[in-house]
């Protein structure tokens, strides 16, 4: 028995770690480090249907406990990634969650409808929750219809299960969980970044060009915790969990309040082995808490 397996829909993974959209690139600078079948799955960098050079420089502030960070969604595009990105990824035993992302509804369905045929992605990341874009990305994840709306467009074309990005950046992150349950979603994944700001403290003014960026990291983590929680008592749908992970017990902590796998994000800066690692930690925290397999820690803060 694999005590780490997760079942998913359209995703068998056999453990349940994952690196996040944005943190990861699209595995190659990673893979020069450790073998990449080693993963649960792979979500890799948010795909648009244009290349995009994202936001002006500094896009990257250090914080206290974590970063800011306004990239702009940049990418190759959509017929870049189909070429190169995901025929280079078929090499490893391991599933891609494709990230989507998009200014205008029409973007988002060409991208998950052409994305979704490549052999090796097996569901989809709606990202409806970047705030470091002047158009699309969170003005979709702030509005319940609008959230609904999308989703259920992106099912429609979708040859593999979609699993909606949920922003942080909202007075109520339960009603739109609903919304896009309701809208059709396979799944949820949550938290994306809070927004936040750091200044330089000659000038007072703000160091990222853009003025605010996401703040993620273990600052995160205590407010990702409670919105899944939430969320997991409002939802039937299986989410898979981020914010501020770095290591073993903090995947504990998400799979009690509900997740059924985590992403890691920032950690990965700060630790490219970080993945491996936890992966490895895990059988010896199962045998501390005497369990005979991960999914028993699945929502234990519930029961």
């Amino acid at each position: 028995m694999n005590r780490l397996q997760v079942e998913l829909p359209g995703l068998t993974l056999k453990n349940p770690i994952i690196p996040a959209s944005g943190c990861f690139g699209f595995g190659q600078e990673f893979a020069k480090l450790y073998d990449l079948s080693k993963l649960g799955a792979i979500m890799i960098k948010a795909t648009t249907l244009e290349t995009r050079r994202g936001n002006p420089t500094p896009r990257v502030a250090e914080t206290a406990a974590g970063m800011l960070n306004a990239i702009g969604l940049q990418n190759p595009g959509l017929a870049h990634v189909m070429e190169y990105e995901l025929p280079w990824l078929e090499q490893y035993d391991v599933p891609i969650i494709a990230n989507v992302a998009g200014t205008e509804t029409a973007d988002y369905v060409a991208v998950a409808e052409k994305i979704s045929t490549a052999p090796n992605v097996k569901a989809l990341e709606l990202n409806i929750s970047c705030p470091n874009v002047k158009s699309g990305g969170i003005q979709f994840g702030t509005d319940a219809n609008t959230a609904s709306g999308l989703t259920a467009a992106v099912k429609e074309v979708s040859k593999v299960p979609v699993y909606v990005k949920l922003s942080p950046n909202v007075t109520n992150i339960v009603e739109i969980a609903k919304a896009v349950e309701a809208g059709g979603a396979d799944g949820i994944t949550m938290i994306n970044t809070l927004i936040g700001m750091r200044l330089h403290p000659k000038t007072g003014k703000p160091i990222i060009a853009n003025g605010t960026g996401g703040l993620s990291g273990p600052a995160v983590k205590p407010i990702a915790i409670r919105m899944i929680y939430d969320v997991r008592q409002q939802v039937k749908i299986p989410i898979i969990g981020m914010g501020g992970i770095t290591n073993a017990e903090d995947v504990i902590d998400f799979l009690s309040v509900g997740a059924s796998a985590v992403a890691v994000g920032t950690a990965n800066f700060v630790d490219p082995f970080v993945c491996p690692n936890i992966i490895d930690e895990l059988p010896q925290k199962l045998d501390e808490l005497a369990c005979a397999k991960i999914t028993d820690l699945i929502g234990r803060s519930h029961r």
